[in-house]
């Protein structure tokens, strides 16, 4: 059967989706997905999504769903990487993805699961945020 690899980084797990997500491909990934967290204690699960040029109505309850799991679990959720086509499809279908937040790239999705942990976040992202803060004074 196919799954998606699941990475852990750290407290972190990483899940890079590279290929397209079909409905017994994305249960899958949501049971394996619920299980590595218990396994791990994972804090936070990055999702990139970045491959994908489609989502439909039930990818998209998929991955609500796996968030609203992983919060009961104590983990954040970040998707990241999504496709301006993707994100137009989800308006479209009316799918708020509650629970989940996103970030454009892995690089700033990992310092968004850093900063809702309470990890520091690495000096680049802490100096952009700074110099970002000080343009809207």
């Amino acid at each position: 059967m196919e799954r998606i690899p699941i990475l852990q980084m750290g407290e972190f797990l990483l899940v890079t989706i590279q290929v397209d997500m079909h409905d017994r491909l994305a249960m899958t990934l949501q049971d394996d997905l619920t299980n590595r967290i218990s396994q791990t204690n994972a804090n936070g699960v990055l999702i990139d999504i970045s491959a994908l040029e489609i989502v439909d109505s039930f990818i998209g309850r998929i991955l609500g769903n796996i968030a609203k799991m992983s919060r009961v679990m104590d983990a954040e959720t970040v998707v990241v990487g999504m496709q301006p086509a993707v994100a137009i499809t989800l308006v479209e279908l009316g799918l708020s993805l509650t629970g989940i937040r996103t970030a454009l790239n892995v690089e700033k999705g990992m310092a968004l699961l850093r900063a809702t942990v309470g990890e520091p976040a690495t000096e680049a992202i802490a100096t952009e945020w700074d110099e970002e803060d000080d343009a809207e004074d």
